[in-house]
């Protein structure tokens, strides 16, 4: 049975959905709440909830001009963006992350012969997640509609390891992201199979802040392979950690949002939400 929660997760991506196809024609709070069969009333009150400010001003951040905006005026290049303050100064994902590990080349071989690794899944305000860890720290996250073929997708990373369904610590630190203030969160671990160009791409990611864009061709510079913006393409869509490594956060240079692993609809709820709960805080 879904909690209430997905639920509302759900109501609220169906409405992102219909004001990211008609933003153009500024929907109004009646016409949203319709299409998502619910009163304006508990349409504002739900809305207002989830992302902590109004439909009307999410609607502005997903514009085609907040995300213009933001490229042009607060991303320079990652390096410099990587100290930008947001959330009190614990807006930046990468603050937690005391290492990102790459796994052994015989890890990385055998297919995670060597690895045992622990399981979850678990809610998040974006829908349900399955959660994996090593010992080392967190190897994979991702949305999921269905768990046993999100399982299978785990395993179809690491098809040599053993599995055992838990919740441990590791798991738990990294869960807390959605729900406790960062600057009490404990340090989040990635233990990751990728080349070290896919390592660099990632790293890159972290380091950009909450409530911050990016574009494929300033990450291929940031990580010193200006050409090589296909690879970062590939790389980035093959990203194994949904939200910790924020890849919802590259757009495209026009500043439309374009394309996510995980379903366009979500991308964009990532981003307002993001951009609001930096609002709520500058």
């Amino acid at each position: 049975m879904e909690t209430q929660e997905i639920i509302n997760y759900q109501r609220i991506a169906d409405a992102i959905n219909y004001i990211k196809l008609n933003f153009k024609e500024q929907p109004n709070l009646d016409e949203v709440a319709e299409k998502v069969n619910l009163s304006p009333f508990h349409f504002q009150r739900l809305f207002t909830d989830w992302a902590g400010i109004s439909p009307k001003k999410f609607l502005q951040y997903l514009s085609l001009d907040y995300a213009k905006g933001i490229l042009k005026d607060k991303q320079v290049t990652l390096f410099d963006t990587a100290f930008e303050t947001g959330l009190s100064g614990t807006g930046r994902l990468h603050d937690l992350f005391m290492n990102i590990e790459g796994m052994t080349p015989a890890e990385y071989k055998n297919g995670g012969k060597t690895l045992a690794i622990n399981y979850s899944f678990a809610e998040s305000p974006f829908g349900n997640i399955i959660v994996a860890s090593t010992a080392k720290g967190i190897c994979y996250m991702a949305f999921v509609d269905e768990q046993a073929k999100a399982f299978s997708q785990l395993q179809a990373q690491f098809p040599n390891a053993e599995y055992m369904q838990m919740v441990d610590v590791i798991q738990q630190n990294a869960l807390f992201i959605f729900k406790k203030d960062w600057s009490q969160l404990s340090d989040i671990k990635l233990h990751l199979k990728g080349t070290s160009f896919q390592l660099k791409v990632w790293e890159a990611l972290i380091n950009i802040p909450m409530g911050s864009l990016t574009t494929y061709s300033s990450i291929a510079k940031t990580i010193q392979h200006p050409a090589a913006n296909r690879a970062v393409g590939s790389a980035v869509g093959g990203n194994p950690v949904a939200f910790l490594i924020p890849c919802h956060r590259v757009i495209k240079s026009t500043g439309e949002f374009g394309q996510y692993h995980w379903g366009s609809t979500r991308k964009t709820a990532m981003i307002g939400w993001e951009a609001a709960k930096v609002s709520l805080i500058e």
